[in-house]
């Protein structure tokens, strides 16, 4: 039984102890409880942040092509001076 399944008062006292809205407290036992493999029912902290690894690797490959495609023009036309531009 992880301290997210302890009784309310409990973690109304962290809270306040701990100067925070009780939620912030129940929110990261939560977390802490998936990340460690104790609930399935949310994302672990990894899990939350791939979307966001992948859009950020998805617009530096795109920025690669791109580059990659002007190097291959430039190469093209230096290759092939008859070439159109």
């Amino acid at each position: 039984m992880g301290l997210g399944d302890e009784p309310k008062p409990v973690i109304r006292r962290m809270a306040e102890e701990l100067g925070v809205h009780h939620e912030a407290v129940r929110n990261a036992i939560r977390q802490d409880e998936a990340d460690t493999g104790e609930r399935d029912d949310i994302l672990t902290t990894a899990e939350r942040a791939e979307p966001a690894a992948r859009r950020k690797e998805n617009a530096q490959l795109k920025q690669a092509n791109e580059v990659l495609r002007t190097a291959s023009a430039f190469f093209a036309a230096q290759l092939d001076p008859t070439r159109p531009r």
